[in-house]
């Protein structure tokens, strides 16, 4: 691997990183009441996006969408399958019972996501129109409108929330 692309990839994660941390950060500067720095945060967040893509397009690393579905359930497979097992293991040594229980919780996730994935790459352009609701504390997927507690974390349906 070249230098370059070894460059583009820790960009690229680096990237991605501090636009997710700026909208927590964001976030919390809102629930402070101080809604021009959670501005600045979601714009410098936005900006980092913008370079994320950059990279990430330098890199290829994006193709078409049966690809991308492809390589989507690939990551979200290795994540449940290898990265969180190992997160919940050495948390469970370490009784760090709070990680153990978020990495549980976001391994359950992962699976569902892949499953959406595979399901999509399947189906392609016959998928049905629905909303998907995420559940704000553990990232599950549901299809339509939750009309149950989440089956990972046990949340009521009211913690779910609508994405376009």
């Amino acid at each position: 691997m070249s230098k370059t692309t070894e460059n583009l990839k820790a960009a690229f994660a680096g990237e991605s990183q501090a636009n997710r941390k700026y909208l927590a950060f964001a976030k919390k500067a809102e629930d402070e009441g101080l809604g021009q720095v959670a501005k600045l945060f979601r714009a410098a967040a936005e900006a980092e996006t913008i370079h994320a893509h950059a990279h990430l397009r330098l890199m290829k690393g994006v193709g078409d969408t049966a690809a991308n579905l492809k390589d989507a359930e690939a990551g979200e497979v290795y994540e449940f399958k290898s990265m969180y097992p190992d997160m919940i293991a050495d948390a469970q040594a370490e009784g760090e019972k709070a990680a153990e229980r978020y990495f549980v919780f976001a391994n359950k996730a992962e699976e569902c996501h892949a499953n959406l994935y595979a399901k999509a790459a399947k189906m392609m352009g016959d998928l049905p129109e629905v909303t998907y609701h995420v559940c704000g504390v553990c990232g599950h997927i549901h299809e339509g409108e939750p009309s149950e507690n989440c089956p990972i974390c046990g949340s009521a349906p009211k913690v779910y929330y609508a994405v376009a």
